[in-house]
């Protein structure tokens, strides 16, 4: 069902890029707004994980300097039928996780330092069943198309409404509103779908974790505390775009900001996760 959903978002999606590309240019404009996503995704395919890491200060850890959290990784992706991904540590006393990468054989997760200083074994090992989940699900290649999609239609949804309105004639009085329109619904319309993609993948994520972790109940443990954690204290330097990528929000909102969330509520996910162990899902 996450799947089908996440198709139907993503499709969803794309129509509303090629719509926007229309509105701009007609069939020429669609045919370049689909031709300027390509461009846009085949550069955030190759190089996001290089820019995410580099943007965390993450550094890469080996058996050698990080023993016991390197095997637990290694021992979980066997589990998980993964290749061993690259093992990086954040430092930053706030804890927190993800996975990165343009394909399960160029995969890396990363984790602070708080998480693995204030989380037990289990939990630990269901967080990192998590984020190897998402490499097994490919959702970060996902998650790198809707991001980029929803900066591109921002793009050229303002091109489009700028050039409806210089570009409409004194008899077309609602050229104006429409142009009004463009600019704000657009580019909002994204996002929520944006947001929507994203909340299908962490239950999906959540649900391939227990799978790989068979510890459903330890994962969800360490939700309960990643999330109070973070609502004390967020992470140092977290850019919002990149805000998606962690286990749990590492930005703390509420009101109208919930709608706009990359996360679904960790209450939620803590009560699927116990309906996972009690044999209810």
């Amino acid at each position: 069902m996450n799947t089908l959903k996440t198709v139907f978002l993503m499709t969803l999606m794309m129509v509303l890029f090629l719509l926007v590309g229309y509105l701009l240019g007609g069939s020429t404009g669609m045919a370049i707004a689909f031709i300027f996503s390509l461009i846009m995704n085949f550069g955030t395919y190759w190089f996001s994980d290089k820019i995410i890491l580099a943007m965390y200060k993450a550094k890469q850890v080996t058996k050698e300097t990080a023993p016991k959290f390197y095997n637990m990784v290694e021992e979980l992706s066997r589990n998980a039928n993964l290749p061993m991904p690259r093992v990086y540590i954040i430092n930053d006393p706030t804890p927190n996780a993800f996975a990165t990468g343009r394909n399960p054989q160029k995969a890396a997760v990363a984790a602070t330092t708080g998480i693995l200083q204030g989380l037990n074994n289990e939990e630990l090992g269901g967080v990192m069943a998590h984020e190897l989940a998402h490499i097994k699900n490919r959702d970060i290649l996902t998650g790198t198309i809707a991001a980029t999609l929803v900066g591109t239609i921002t793009y050229i949804a303002q091109m489009a409404g700028w050039a409806l309105m210089f570009g409409r004639s004194d008899d077309d009085e609602g050229g104006g509103l429409g142009a009004l329109l463009m600019l704000i619904l657009a580019p909002i319309a994204a996002v929520l779908i944006q947001m929507a993609i994203s909340r299908s993948r962490e239950y999906a994520a959540d649900s391939g974790g227990a799978d790989i972790s068979k510890n459903p109940l330890a994962l969800a443990s360490a939700l309960g505390k990643i999330s109070r954690a973070n609502q004390v204290k967020p992470l140092n330097n977290v850019n919002p775009a990149s805000a998606h990528m962690f286990i749990v929000n590492p930005l703390s909102g509420g009101g109208i900001s919930k709608l706009f969330s990359t996360h679904p509520p960790v209450e939620e996910r803590i009560n699927r996760l116990q309906e996972i162990a009690a044999g209810r899902r």
